[in-house]
């Protein structure tokens, strides 16, 4: 069978069970929240409404009748791509709530990702051409420090410094209240004002956007460093790094145009899934730093239980790392001619 004939076959068959998979993350949050203790009811009427009251809002909500008979309801309306509406807003629909914060999470997730990758990229590279270096031993334990630290503490500990010591940044938010904000275009502050020419509005969303970032990109950029080191120096150990050494080839050629290439594919791969686990919601960066995204608004609704909102952001958000999973799997085997199915 040759390789593109494989490789549409292997499509074919993830694209066939992309939505099963959707489908039982979507089945299995259903249950999950029906299971944990407390009522979406009592905590919009409060416990000393009386009973007739709480039944009616109930069967106004779709939560009267078996577990069955919800489960059925709620994956029809799903089938229609009807997510519901919210509980905790009584009327607005978890598209539009998707709609409206998810765009805070793609901004700080693109920028977040770009240092992580401009970081670990030149410290895994740095530390992966001094091997057994004091540069070396400087990578391996950043990688491990910013791997095993909390995201929550490292943001406290991030407000605690810059914001209220320092004072050089603000404690959360997107952006100044008071002041208005970009001309809606695409949601992302940043490029709404670039579009418009506004630039005292990009930066003060740079500005307001710094923090949270930073934070952000330093941790995931352990990874990146880890990666780029282990198979940089794979790489360099490699037969024909070491032919082009024997031809004379600069070293610095060598390492940024030949090893630097192939060492990157895997990085690739973890790009792409990293990126897809930001969208799905940096939930405790968004709500350390009280950013108006679409995990802290998640967050939110499970506080409030609220179960179409919860139900409907988590369907989005795995759908959205079932496609980007599917993509990378495509993207690897163009890249990589050694990959076969």
């Amino acid at each position: 069978m040759s390789r593109a004939r494989s490789l549409s076959y292997y499509i074919l068959a993830r694209l066939a069970l992309a939505p099963l998979m959707v489908l039982t993350i979507t089945s299995i949050v259903f249950l999950l929240l029906r299971a944990t203790p407390g009522d979406p009811v009592d905590v919009i009427l409060g416990p000393k409404a009386s009973p007739a009251t709480k039944d009616a809002l109930r069967e106004q909500l779709g939560l009267s009748g078996s577990l069955l008979k919800q489960y059925l309801n709620y994956m029809g309306k799903l089938f229609h791509f009807d997510l519901g509406t919210s509980l905790a807003t009584r009327g607005q629909g978890v598209v539009e709530i998707i709609q409206s914060f998810f765009p805070a999470t793609v901004e700080l997730a693109l920028i977040s990702l770009a240092i992580a990758f401009i970081i670990g990229l030149s410290l895994g590279s740095f530390s992966a051409t001094r091997p057994n270096s004091i540069f070396d031993l400087g990578g391996r334990l950043f990688g491990i420090i910013t791997y095993a630290v909390p995201p929550f503490w490292a943001g406290m500990v991030m407000q605690l410094i810059f914001a209220v010591q320092l004072g050089w940044f603000p404690i959360g938010t997107r952006f100044p209240i008071g002041i208005d904000t970009p001309t809606h275009i695409t949601g992302l502050y940043t490029l709404d004002s670039l579009l418009t020419l506004n630039f005292a509005q990009f930066g003060t969303a740079i500005y307001y956007l710094a923090l949270p970032c930073f934070t952000l990109g330093i941790l995931l950029s352990g990874i990146f460093e880890r990666i780029v080191r282990v198979n940089l120096r794979q790489t360099l150990q490699s037969d024909y790094v070491e032919a082009a050494r024997a031809r004379g080839v600069v070293e610095r050629r060598i390492v940024f145009a030949h090893a630097l290439k192939n060492a990157l594919i895997p990085v690739i791969t973890i790009l792409g899934l990293m990126l897809a686990a930001l969208l799905g919601g940096a939930l405790l960066t968004e709500v350390t730093f009280s950013w108006p995204g679409l995990a802290n608004r998640l967050y939110q609704a499970i506080s409030a239980r609220d179960y179409p909102t919860v139900q409907g952001i988590i369907v989005f958000f795995s759908t959205i790392v079932v496609v980007a999973s599917i993509l990378i799997d495509i993207a690897s085997a163009y890249i990589d001619p050694r990959i076969r199915y």
